[in-house]
């Protein structure tokens, strides 16, 4: 639901998207997904998405119709170019091959050319295998961890100079930032600018900019403050 959520609120700005990653779900859903929105001030909006989304509702698998609640964490990164040098040395790299989890039918990839690159001083992971060639999952996968380190290398220096910014909370069940209520009730809530919504389809549908524009005025209060 996020997903289609993030992908409709691209599309009504007119935001070009390419999926990069999609891992479904060992029963249903989606384990995790990655991909990029292209558009004016994409990275600056959806810095407002970051953090862990909590959504209560009806399962629609569960035969009993119980009421659940569900989590998904959101991280967003900035897409750096060629001409912001990013030094990563192939002795610290892990590189994996698999087979790519995509449709089925005529468009199953018979050979493992989804690629997965790990950066082991940090840990941070990139994966791709939208394309159907190694090579070119290779260049996006490697692409994609350049801008990882970039933000990773950022973050350490907010920390240094004690600017780091207190909304970006842990990545765990315990901070989230928005919730989505379908049952009892339906209600939208951002749990750091309190901006709520009654109409959950129009949100779930792509409308989020109320959301985004209310963590903006947000955080340049604080930042005049």
């Amino acid at each position: 639901m996020l997903l289609r959520m993030y992908l409709r609120w691209a599309e009504r700005r007119g935001f070009k998207t390419e999926m990069y990653d999609y891992q479904p779900g060992e029963e249903a859903g989606i384990k995790s997904a990655t991909f990029s929105v292209i558009g004016e001030n994409a990275f600056g909006l959806l810095t407002s998405e970051i953090g862990v989304h909590r959504l209560v509702r009806i399962s629609p698998f569960d035969q009993a119709k119980r009421r659940h609640t569900s989590f998904a964490s959101v991280y967003v990164s900035p897409e750096i170019d060629d001409s912001i040098e990013v030094i990563i040395k192939p002795e610290e790299l892990r590189i994996d091959t698999y087979r790519s989890s995509g449709k089925g039918g005529q468009h199953v990839n018979t050979t493992d050319s989804a690629v997965r690159i790990t950066h082991l001083p940090t840990g941070l992971v990139a994966n791709c295998q939208n394309e159907r060639s190694q090579h070119k999952n290779k260049e996006k996968a490697m692409s994609m961890l350049r801008s990882k380190l970039y933000e990773f290398e950022l973050e350490k220096k907010r920390e240094v100079t004690k600017k780091i910014e207190d909304s970006k909370l842990d990545i765990d069940f315990g901070s989230q930032i928005r919730s989505y209520v379908l049952q009892p009730y339906r209600l939208i809530k951002d749990h750091r600018t309190k901006a709520e919504m009654g109409d959950v389809d129009r949100v779930i549908d792509g409308d989020l900019t109320p959301f985004m524009l209310a963590y903006l005025r947000m955080r340049r209060g604080e930042k005049q403050s």
